[in-house]
Protein backbone atom coordinates (compact mmCIF):
# COMPACT_ATOMS: atom_id res chain seq x y z
CA UNK A 1 0.00 0.00 0.00
CA UNK A 2 2.61 2.22 1.10
CA UNK A 3 4.51 1.66 -2.80
CA UNK A 4 0.98 2.28 -4.75
CA UNK A 5 0.95 5.64 -2.50
CA UNK A 6 4.17 6.59 -3.31
CA UNK A 7 3.83 5.26 -7.10
CA UNK A 8 0.59 7.52 -7.62
CA UNK A 9 1.95 10.57 -6.30
CA UNK A 10 5.37 10.51 -8.03
CA UNK A 11 2.98 9.77 -11.17
CA UNK A 12 0.81 12.81 -9.91
CA UNK A 13 3.52 15.31 -9.61
CA UNK A 14 5.47 14.11 -12.58
CA UNK A 15 2.67 14.48 -14.87
CA UNK A 16 2.38 17.88 -13.48
CA UNK A 17 5.32 18.75 -14.04
CA UNK A 18 5.35 17.93 -17.55
CA UNK A 19 1.63 19.20 -18.66
CA UNK A 20 1.59 22.55 -16.41
CA UNK A 21 4.05 25.53 -16.14
CA UNK A 22 5.66 26.40 -13.11
CA UNK A 23 4.13 28.88 -10.82
CA UNK A 24 5.54 29.62 -7.36
CA UNK A 25 3.09 28.26 -4.74
CA UNK A 26 1.15 31.54 -3.57
CA UNK A 27 0.73 33.39 -6.67
CA UNK A 28 -1.94 34.79 -8.81
CA UNK A 29 -0.67 33.28 -11.63
CA UNK A 30 -1.32 29.63 -9.91
CA UNK A 31 -5.20 31.05 -9.10
CA UNK A 32 -5.55 32.57 -13.06
CA UNK A 33 -4.27 29.15 -14.33
CA UNK A 34 -6.36 26.67 -12.40
CA UNK A 35 -9.83 28.93 -12.92
CA UNK A 36 -9.33 28.93 -16.54
CA UNK A 37 -8.98 25.19 -16.55
CA UNK A 38 -12.32 25.39 -15.57
CA UNK A 39 -11.42 22.09 -13.79
CA UNK A 40 -14.08 20.66 -10.49
CA UNK A 41 -12.70 23.53 -8.19
CA UNK A 42 -11.74 27.28 -7.92
CA UNK A 43 -8.76 28.96 -6.91
CA UNK A 44 -8.31 32.01 -4.94
CA UNK A 45 -5.66 33.58 -2.39
CA UNK A 46 -5.63 32.21 0.96
CA UNK A 47 -1.51 33.17 1.76
CA UNK A 48 -0.50 37.14 1.68
CA UNK A 49 2.77 38.26 2.23
CA UNK A 50 3.97 34.90 4.18
CA UNK A 51 7.08 32.85 3.82
CA UNK A 52 7.03 29.60 2.32
CA UNK A 53 8.99 27.99 5.24
CA UNK A 54 5.94 28.72 7.23
CA UNK A 55 3.48 26.95 4.45
CA UNK A 56 6.06 23.66 4.21
CA UNK A 57 5.69 23.53 8.05
CA UNK A 58 2.13 23.12 7.92
CA UNK A 59 2.47 19.51 6.31
CA UNK A 60 3.44 17.74 9.27
CA UNK A 61 2.30 14.27 8.58
CA UNK A 62 4.77 11.98 8.10
CA UNK A 63 3.15 9.41 5.32
CA UNK A 64 3.52 5.43 5.27
CA UNK A 65 4.58 5.26 8.80
CA UNK A 66 3.30 2.26 11.57
CA UNK A 67 0.11 0.84 10.60
CA UNK A 68 -2.92 0.00 13.30
CA UNK A 69 -4.61 -3.08 12.91
CA UNK A 70 -7.23 -2.40 10.17
CA UNK A 71 -10.72 -3.43 10.77
CA UNK A 72 -12.37 -4.98 7.63
CA UNK A 73 -15.36 -5.92 6.94
CA UNK A 74 -17.53 -2.77 8.25
CA UNK A 75 -19.77 -1.75 5.10
CA UNK A 76 -21.11 -5.50 4.89
CA UNK A 77 -25.49 -5.03 4.48
CA UNK A 78 -24.66 -1.17 5.55
CA UNK A 79 -27.30 1.16 3.57
CA UNK A 80 -25.23 4.05 3.07
CA UNK A 81 -26.28 7.27 1.66
CA UNK A 82 -25.67 9.33 -1.49
CA UNK A 83 -24.72 12.02 1.18
CA UNK A 84 -23.93 12.54 4.41
CA UNK A 85 -22.47 15.48 6.80
CA UNK A 86 -21.91 14.66 10.32
CA UNK A 87 -22.23 18.20 11.03
CA UNK A 88 -25.75 17.74 10.49
CA UNK A 89 -25.62 14.24 11.71
CA UNK A 90 -25.02 15.20 15.36
CA UNK A 91 -26.29 18.40 15.40
CA UNK A 92 -25.25 18.69 19.38
CA UNK A 93 -21.73 17.78 18.82
CA UNK A 94 -20.02 21.51 18.31
CA UNK A 95 -16.41 20.22 17.95
CA UNK A 96 -17.67 18.84 14.39
CA UNK A 97 -18.35 22.43 13.15
CA UNK A 98 -14.71 23.97 14.70
CA UNK A 99 -11.91 24.40 13.01
CA UNK A 100 -8.71 25.32 14.50
CA UNK A 101 -5.39 26.57 13.97
CA UNK A 102 -2.42 24.70 13.94
CA UNK A 103 -0.81 28.01 13.75
CA UNK A 104 3.59 27.84 12.77
CA UNK A 105 3.69 24.45 13.69
CA UNK A 106 3.78 21.18 11.93
CA UNK A 107 1.25 19.75 14.14
CA UNK A 108 -1.50 18.96 11.56
CA UNK A 109 -1.46 14.76 12.81
CA UNK A 110 -2.46 16.11 16.34
CA UNK A 111 -5.06 18.58 15.33
CA UNK A 112 -6.39 15.80 12.79
CA UNK A 113 -6.45 12.88 15.65
CA UNK A 114 -7.98 15.24 18.73
CA UNK A 115 -10.45 17.08 16.43
CA UNK A 116 -12.21 13.38 15.67
CA UNK A 117 -11.06 12.37 19.05
CA UNK A 118 -13.67 15.14 20.12
CA UNK A 119 -16.31 14.59 18.02
CA UNK A 120 -16.41 10.71 18.83
CA UNK A 121 -16.58 11.47 22.67
CA UNK A 122 -19.18 13.82 22.08
CA UNK A 123 -21.00 10.69 19.09
CA UNK A 124 -20.74 8.48 21.78
CA UNK A 125 -22.56 9.58 24.82
CA UNK A 126 -25.25 11.01 22.68
CA UNK A 127 -24.31 14.46 23.21
CA UNK A 128 -23.88 14.08 26.70
CA UNK A 129 -20.11 15.04 27.12
CA UNK A 130 -18.90 17.50 25.04
CA UNK A 131 -14.85 18.33 25.38
CA UNK A 132 -12.38 19.58 23.32
CA UNK A 133 -9.21 17.61 23.34
CA UNK A 134 -6.04 18.73 23.54
CA UNK A 135 -3.36 18.87 20.47
CA UNK A 136 -0.82 20.87 22.98
CA UNK A 137 -1.18 17.22 25.37
CA UNK A 138 -0.54 15.58 22.47
CA UNK A 139 1.63 17.16 20.75
CA UNK A 140 4.01 18.08 23.65
CA UNK A 141 3.57 14.56 25.56
CA UNK A 142 3.63 11.83 23.04
CA UNK A 143 7.34 12.13 22.47
CA UNK A 144 9.24 9.69 19.85
CA UNK A 145 6.26 7.31 19.98
CA UNK A 146 4.54 10.04 17.73
CA UNK A 147 7.42 11.81 15.94
CA UNK A 148 8.70 14.88 16.59
CA UNK A 149 6.06 17.44 17.26
CA UNK A 150 6.15 20.74 15.50
CA UNK A 151 8.08 18.92 12.71
CA UNK A 152 5.98 16.40 12.15
CA UNK A 153 4.11 13.19 13.52
CA UNK A 154 2.39 9.91 12.36
CA UNK A 155 -1.72 9.92 12.83
CA UNK A 156 -1.86 6.42 14.02
CA UNK A 157 0.54 7.19 16.75
CA UNK A 158 -1.60 9.38 18.29
CA UNK A 159 -4.43 7.38 18.26
CA UNK A 160 -2.08 4.62 20.11
CA UNK A 161 -1.34 6.97 22.98
CA UNK A 162 -4.68 7.79 23.34
CA UNK A 163 -6.10 4.56 23.94
CA UNK A 164 -2.80 3.92 26.45
CA UNK A 165 -2.02 7.54 27.82
CA UNK A 166 -5.28 9.03 27.51
CA UNK A 167 -5.49 13.12 26.64
CA UNK A 168 -6.44 16.02 28.80
CA UNK A 169 -9.38 19.01 27.59
CA UNK A 170 -7.62 21.54 25.72
CA UNK A 171 -8.96 24.76 23.29
CA UNK A 172 -8.21 27.13 21.13
CA UNK A 173 -4.91 29.64 22.17
CA UNK A 174 -5.76 31.94 24.51
CA UNK A 175 -9.18 30.43 24.92
CA UNK A 176 -8.70 29.27 28.74
CA UNK A 177 -11.05 26.41 27.93
CA UNK A 178 -10.05 22.84 29.29
CA UNK A 179 -6.55 21.77 30.89
CA UNK A 180 -4.10 22.16 28.69
CA UNK A 181 -5.28 25.08 25.55
CA UNK A 182 -3.19 25.59 22.55
CA UNK A 183 0.21 27.44 23.35
CA UNK A 184 1.25 28.47 19.59
CA UNK A 185 -0.72 31.79 18.39
CA UNK A 186 -2.78 31.82 15.31
CA UNK A 187 -0.72 34.04 12.50
CA UNK A 188 -1.75 36.41 10.02
CA UNK A 189 -2.36 35.17 6.52
CA UNK A 190 -3.50 38.21 4.66
CA UNK A 191 -1.56 41.43 4.62
CA UNK A 192 -3.56 43.75 7.11
CA UNK A 193 -4.60 41.53 9.65
CA UNK A 194 -4.24 41.58 13.18
CA UNK A 195 -2.68 38.23 14.14
CA UNK A 196 1.36 38.06 13.94
CA UNK A 197 2.93 37.16 10.57
CA UNK A 198 2.98 33.55 9.40
CA UNK A 199 6.77 32.41 10.03
CA UNK A 200 8.69 29.16 9.49
CA UNK A 201 10.86 29.75 12.29
CA UNK A 202 9.10 29.77 14.97
CA UNK A 203 6.68 27.05 16.41
CA UNK A 204 8.97 24.69 18.25
CA UNK A 205 7.35 21.88 20.33
CA UNK A 206 6.19 22.83 23.71
CA UNK A 207 7.40 21.02 26.22
CA UNK A 208 5.23 18.39 28.24
CA UNK A 209 3.66 19.79 31.36
CA UNK A 210 1.83 17.44 33.60
CA UNK A 211 -0.30 20.12 35.09
CA UNK A 212 -3.23 22.26 33.87
CA UNK A 213 -3.07 25.81 33.43
CA UNK A 214 -4.25 27.95 36.73
CA UNK A 215 -7.61 27.85 38.13
CA UNK A 216 -8.31 24.61 36.36
CA UNK A 217 -9.91 21.91 37.94
CA UNK A 218 -9.64 18.74 38.07
CA UNK A 219 -6.70 18.14 38.29
CA UNK A 220 -4.32 16.81 35.25
CA UNK A 221 -4.71 13.02 35.62
CA UNK A 222 -8.21 13.14 36.49
CA UNK A 223 -8.94 15.13 33.67
CA UNK A 224 -7.43 12.27 31.01
CA UNK A 225 -9.88 11.08 28.81
CA UNK A 226 -8.69 7.28 27.16
CA UNK A 227 -9.74 5.77 24.08
CA UNK A 228 -11.24 1.86 24.43
CA UNK A 229 -9.64 1.03 20.70
CA UNK A 230 -7.80 2.37 17.77
CA UNK A 231 -7.46 0.74 14.35
CA UNK A 232 -6.74 1.73 10.69
CA UNK A 233 -9.66 1.83 8.20
CA UNK A 234 -9.21 -0.12 4.60
CA UNK A 235 -8.96 2.37 1.71
CA UNK A 236 -11.83 0.66 0.42
CA UNK A 237 -14.35 3.48 -0.20
CA UNK A 238 -17.78 2.14 1.00
CA UNK A 239 -15.60 0.96 4.23
CA UNK A 240 -14.68 4.61 4.85
CA UNK A 241 -17.98 5.91 4.54
CA UNK A 242 -19.07 3.18 7.15
CA UNK A 243 -16.60 3.97 9.40
CA UNK A 244 -17.54 7.70 9.36
CA UNK A 245 -21.57 6.86 9.28
CA UNK A 246 -21.56 4.42 12.25
CA UNK A 247 -18.74 6.42 14.27
CA UNK A 248 -18.03 9.66 13.47
CA UNK A 249 -14.96 11.77 11.81
CA UNK A 250 -12.03 9.72 10.59
CA UNK A 251 -8.28 11.05 10.55
CA UNK A 252 -6.88 11.10 7.11
CA UNK A 253 -3.64 11.75 5.42
CA UNK A 254 -2.60 13.20 2.00
CA UNK A 255 0.23 14.61 0.02
CA UNK A 256 0.15 18.43 -0.74
CA UNK A 257 0.81 20.03 -3.76
CA UNK A 258 1.04 23.35 -4.34
CA UNK A 259 -2.06 24.00 -5.94
CA UNK A 260 -3.94 22.98 -2.92
CA UNK A 261 -3.05 26.24 -1.25
CA UNK A 262 -5.29 28.41 -3.37
CA UNK A 263 -8.31 25.72 -3.02
CA UNK A 264 -11.53 27.99 -2.51
CA UNK A 265 -14.46 25.65 -3.60
CA UNK A 266 -15.83 23.00 -5.18
CA UNK A 267 -14.32 19.15 -5.39
CA UNK A 268 -10.31 19.36 -5.37
CA UNK A 269 -8.63 17.77 -7.66
CA UNK A 270 -4.64 18.42 -8.43
CA UNK A 271 -3.98 19.99 -11.34
CA UNK A 272 -0.38 21.61 -11.27
CA UNK A 273 2.34 22.34 -8.69
CA UNK A 274 5.29 20.84 -6.81
CA UNK A 275 5.10 18.40 -3.64
CA UNK A 276 5.27 20.23 -0.23
CA UNK A 277 4.88 16.94 1.67
CA UNK A 278 1.51 15.16 3.78
CA UNK A 279 -1.01 16.28 5.65
CA UNK A 280 -3.39 15.16 8.33
CA UNK A 281 -7.02 16.51 8.04
CA UNK A 282 -10.27 15.32 9.40
CA UNK A 283 -12.51 14.00 7.08
CA UNK A 284 -16.53 14.07 8.52
CA UNK A 285 -18.22 13.24 5.15
CA UNK A 286 -19.36 12.70 1.35
CA UNK A 287 -21.54 13.86 -1.78
CA UNK A 288 -21.51 14.46 -4.91
CA UNK A 289 -21.26 18.06 -6.78
CA UNK A 290 -21.97 18.63 -10.56
CA UNK A 291 -21.54 14.53 -10.59
CA UNK A 292 -18.47 15.07 -9.00
CA UNK A 293 -17.79 12.54 -5.60
CA UNK A 294 -15.80 13.92 -2.51
CA UNK A 295 -15.16 13.43 0.72
CA UNK A 296 -16.13 16.52 2.87
CA UNK A 297 -13.02 17.54 5.15
CA UNK A 298 -11.74 19.88 8.01
CA UNK A 299 -8.34 21.55 7.97
CA UNK A 300 -7.06 23.22 10.45
CA UNK A 301 -5.51 26.51 9.03
CA UNK A 302 -7.67 28.35 10.45
CA UNK A 303 -11.59 29.33 8.99
CA UNK A 304 -10.19 31.90 6.64
CA UNK A 305 -8.54 29.26 4.66
CA UNK A 306 -10.23 27.62 2.20
CA UNK A 307 -14.28 27.45 2.30
CA UNK A 308 -14.48 28.29 5.68
CA UNK A 309 -12.14 26.25 6.95
CA UNK A 310 -13.26 23.10 5.46
CA UNK A 311 -12.80 21.61 1.49
CA UNK A 312 -13.68 19.06 -0.73
CA UNK A 313 -11.72 16.82 -2.48
CA UNK A 314 -12.56 13.83 -5.17
CA UNK A 315 -13.54 10.36 -3.54
CA UNK A 316 -12.78 6.79 -4.57
CA UNK A 317 -9.68 7.31 -6.63
CA UNK A 318 -7.42 7.40 -4.04
CA UNK A 319 -6.06 11.01 -5.20
CA UNK A 320 -3.10 12.12 -3.82
CA UNK A 321 -3.02 9.25 -0.89
CA UNK A 322 -6.22 10.76 0.76
CA UNK A 323 -7.77 6.77 1.54
CA UNK A 324 -4.95 5.51 1.64
CA UNK A 325 -4.75 6.23 5.74
CA UNK A 326 -7.53 6.59 7.79
CA UNK A 327 -7.41 5.84 11.15
CA UNK A 328 -10.32 5.86 14.03
CA UNK A 329 -10.72 4.54 17.68
CA UNK A 330 -13.79 4.41 19.64
CA UNK A 331 -13.59 6.22 23.00
CA UNK A 332 -13.86 4.80 26.56
CA UNK A 333 -17.31 5.60 27.41
CA UNK A 334 -17.10 3.96 31.28
CA UNK A 335 -15.07 6.51 32.23
CA UNK A 336 -18.25 9.14 31.85
CA UNK A 337 -20.77 6.86 33.72
CA UNK A 338 -22.50 9.37 36.29
CA UNK A 339 -22.62 12.21 33.85
CA UNK A 340 -25.79 10.75 32.05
Amino acid sequence: MRRSLASLCFWLALSSAYNAPWFHPLSDELVTYVNKLNTTWQAGRNFYNVDMSYVKRLCGTYLGGPRLPQRVGFAEDMNLPESFDAREQWPNCPTIKEIRDQGSCGSCWAFGAVGAMSDRVCIHTNGHVNVELSAEDLLSCCGPMCGEGCNGGYPSEAWEYWTKKGLVSGGLYDSHVGCRPYSIPPCEHHVNGTRPQCTGEGGDTPKCSKSCEPGYSPSYKEDKHYGYDSYSVSNVEREIMAEIYKNGPVEGAFTVFSDFLSYKSGVYRHVAGEVLGGHAIRILGWGKENGVPYWLVGNSWNDDWGDHGFFKIVRGEDHCGIESEIVAGIPRTDQYWGRF
